[in-house]
């Protein structure tokens, strides 16, 4: 229980009809969450208005509502809140309800098209083996202390964002490293969080149905380092373009890290093959067993951040040294029939680029290269025949299936990512719609030395189809059918 005048601190005004001295049970923003004595939040959302609600809300039990207009029909006994913003408000009220926990923790957030999940799950590690309590907040999992909590998006809510900061505080967590998505920058599901720090990995296509422009997604993620605020650090990928856009007009301490330019944190890869990569980080070298050239920003920016939060550089890489990456990350399978095959979660063009181009980088003679990969129903439409032809560029054979098709009929997904492709291209591919055929097929056509990329679910334990999940991993299916085949 709080009193509503308390969890309204810092939050912008416009009108108070009613009494603001009153206990709130609860602070929601789903009306048909509302209980008894909560405080309704009227977000107008992405494909629903929460103004829309406030009548149902009231008859549920709510005492108060917040919103951004007065209601035509004032009713006796509830207490109303005018506010500008009410999306700005709900993070700030769902703070200062759980006494405002990331205030109480070294908060990294970290955003960027890929590297993500990998970045913050990493950080995760490197710090519970350096003997520190922490928290993971990222697209596979939240996790407080040692204790898995099952994420449902990349970034929650602001009110279920906080109930879980509180909970690692509670818990004597020190650190809480968390993925930050454009969604949650627009949707200002961050607001009223106090970041430590704030990291940038990189950007490239993704997302441009709900942004509708590259520009807009660019603001979306420079919205996040315009808040930081002095007393933190803003870490940024120098080797990407957009990077030094995100320090513009950003007020905390600024740094970069690169691989390819000068840097405040700068690397050299040694080696690169399918065990791992070889680095030379600041004068030492680190063997890790990450994959690829991707892998070794992930490994930096790591680095770089535990440097940022006062960590010993060799202590840092003493630990990153042993580290695996998060799950569904270049996983590889191997079989005893010597086929090589990897999941991973790449499911943007560049993603996928970056995966192929790492296989091409560490593959030993003329294996084959062998590609199942496929795109979301109800997403960005336009990557369709970017990863086509990316797959096809670079991949001896390709077979096109569904990925999450939701909504969509997955034959009519893949016909819009074949638009992508050139007649040289089309000897190389196969359409099995049927994503656990598809693998079959992958497999079977796969022989000794060659190497099968199953690309774009990763860790994800379901398919999604006409509304329902379905249960579906790729790496227990990869490994499966490679055991059968061994009989």
């Amino acid at each position: 229980m709080k009193v509503l005048k308390d969890i309204l601190y810092k939050v912008k005004l416009k009108q108070i009809i009613g009494d603001t001295d009153v206990m709130i049970s609860n602070v929601q923003f789903d009306s048909r969450e509302v209980g008894p004595g909560d405080v309704f939040v009227a977000v107008n959302g992405y494909s629903s208005d929460g103004h829309d609600f406030i009548d149902q809300a009231i008859k549920k039990g709510a005492i108060a509502i917040l919103a951004e207009k007065e209601p035509e029909n004032i009713v006796d006994g509830i207490n109303y809140i005018i506010v500008s913003h009410s999306d700005e408000a709900l993070g700030i009220i769902a703070s200062n309800y759980f006494d405002n926990p990331s205030e109480k923790l070294e908060l990294i957030g970290v955003t960027g098209t890929n590297g993500k999940s990998t970045t913050v799950t990493l950080l995760y590690k490197l710090f519970t083996k350096l003997g520190y309590k922490a928290g993971l907040l990222s697209t596979i999992n939240n996790i407080i202390g040692n204790n898995v909590v099952l994420a449902t998006h990349t970034t929650p809510d602001p009110v279920s964002l906080n109930a879980l900061l509180a909970r690692m505080v509670d818990e004597g967590c020190s650190y809480a490293f968390m993925e930050v998505s454009s969604h949650a920058i627009h949707q200002k599901r961050i607001g009223g969080l106090s970041f430590r720090g704030g990291v940038f990995t990189n950007l490239s296509h993704d997302h441009l149905d709900y942004h509708k422009t590259f520009a807009d997604y660019i603001k979306a993620k420079k919205e996040f380092f315009d808040l930081l605020p002095e007393s933190a650090f803003a870490l940024i990928n120098k080797d990407d373009p957009n990077g030094l856009v995100m320090l513009q007009n950003c007020k905390a301490y600024k740094h970069t890290y690169s691989l390819s330019s000068m840097a405040d944190f700068k690397a050299k890869v040694i080696e690169n093959s399918i065990s791992g990569i070889q680095l030379e980080i600041e004068g030492n070298q680190v063997f890790t067993r990450l994959v690829g050239r991707f892998n070794a920003y992930n490994v930096l920016v790591v680095y770089a951040t535990a440097r940022l939060l006062d960590m010993d550089a060799l202590e840092i890489l003493t630990v990153l040294s042993g580290l695996k990456t998060a799950e569904g990350r270049f996983d590889i399978v191997q079989s005893k029939g010597s086929v090589t095959s990897i999941i991973d979660y790449a499911h943007t063009p560049d993603a996928l680029k970056n995966v192929l181009e790492t296989i091409g980088e560490i593959r030993e003679g003329d294996e084959n290269i062998i590609t199942v990969v496929g795109c979301g129903g109800d997403r960005d439409k336009a990557k369709r025949p970017l990863m086509a032809k990316i797959a096809c560029d670079l991949s001896d054979q390709v077979v096109f299936t569904s990925d999450n098709p939701r909504s969509e009929d997955p034959l009519a997904i893949i016909e819009e990512m074949k638009q992508g492709l050139d007649p040289s291209h089309f000897k190389k591919y196969l359409i099995i719609s049927d994503r656990s055929e598809a693998i079959k097929t992958a497999c079977s056509i796969a022989s000794s030395g060659d190497i099968i990329l199953v690309a774009g679910k990763g860790h994800e334990k379901y398919q999604e189809i006409k509304g329902e999940r379905f249960p579906f991993d790729d790496k227990e299916k990869v490994e499966n059918v490679l055991k059968m085949m061994e009989k």
